[in-house]
């Protein structure tokens, strides 16, 4: 052994003698370290630490461990600076394995510490609490979306105004109606208005719609003896017919709404639906029925009246379907 020894001490001296460098590979000094968000679709990237004698390349690993830490094993082909998240690595931690080399051999491995948990890759956004409308339900008044709260980090809002019927059945769009602030107009009298937020990020879009606003008043009070109806659209699915109208009465009390099918050498009918909210002082419904058959074809006319608790009725309001 002490021979041994003394040929080790020997050539020692004698490379230090001839200015021989003697063969040391890269020692670590310095940790590496992984960057990036530990999110399932998100890219990691090693960085690589700090080494002595001047390492001329890198080899990496990447490991799984437990969320809890080790046992960690290598993931097949994850042998490259940067790595992407799969979903096999959600609720997992991620660490990473670095070998530095230089012309005179390779180090010992170094691992750097752990990521935190991977979390599922994240998607669209999802609502958590419904957007609001603030303002004063009032013609000439202005209102205003408030988005709600969502997760998945929206990066922009779209807004769409609708018009609801007065017992908020049905809600339908206002065309061209799309900014985060809405003008009251006379067209919106007698209905609930709310608004559909649409959230969206790079992984697509989610909509949410707020709780209608109360039912729009007009500018001035309206005073009538006797109720008046005004219809707004009648529109067909298959062999139901949808009529929607408008009724104004100064009494705080629930109304019937005569609908009449008639054509030209047909007997008439007509039926009887009564409001379950008072307009107040107006309110938007929408009421359906399928026509008998005899009243389908050209000339099928719909006629709507509104009669009061007292038995006062409105003058008729009439259209024409050819259906």
């Amino acid at each position: 052994m002490k021979r041994i020894l003394t040929v080790a001490t020997a050539l020692v001296v004698a490379a230090i003698a001839t200015g021989t460098a003697l063969a040391v590979p890269p020692s670590n000094t310095g940790p590496p370290s992984v960057t990036g968000t530990p999110r399932v679709g998100e890219t990691l990237t090693a960085q690589n630490g700090t080494w002595t004698n001047s390492p001329t390349s890198f080899t990496y690993q990447w490991q799984r461990c437990t969320a809890a830490g080790p046992p960690c094993a290598g993931i097949a082909g994850a042998t490259q600076r940067t790595y992407d998240l799969v979903a096999a690595d959600a609720g997992s931690t991620i660490r990473v394995r670095v070998i530095a080399a230089n012309a005179d051999g390779a180090s010992q491995p170094v691992f750097s510490g752990r990521t935190a948990v991977v979390q599922q890759a994240a998607g669209a956004p999802t609502n958590a609490a419904r957007p609001t409308v603030t303002g004063d339900p009032r013609v000439g008044q202005e209102l205003s979306a408030e988005n709600g709260t969502w997760t998945g980090n929206p990066t922009s809002f779209a807004y769409q105004w609708q018009r609801c019927d007065i017992d908020a059945v049905i809600c339908l769009d206002v065309g061209g109606a799309t900014g985060r602030t809405y003008g009251v107009r006379d067209a919106d009298i007698g209905f609930r208005l709310r608004v559909e937020v649409t959230a969206r990020n790079a992984m697509g879009s989610n909509a949410a719609t707020s709780t209608p606003t109360e039912i729009v008043e007009p500018r001035t009070p309206i005073t009538n003896a006797t109720p008046s109806i005004r219809i707004i659209s009648i529109r067909y699915t298959g062999a139901r017919v949808y009529a929607r109208f408008r009724i104004c009465d100064d009494s705080p009390r629930n109304l019937t709404v005569l609908a009449t099918d008639s054509r030209p050498r047909r007997t008439a009918q007509t039926r009887r639906f009564t409001t379950r909210i008072a307009p107040q002082p107006c309110g938007v419904y929408t009421r359906n029925w399928v026509p008998a058959v005899r009243f389908r074809g050209a000339g099928h006319k719909i006629t709507l009246r509104a009669r009061d608790t007292s038995g006062r009725t409105s003058a008729p309001a009439a259209r024409i379907t050819n259906r």
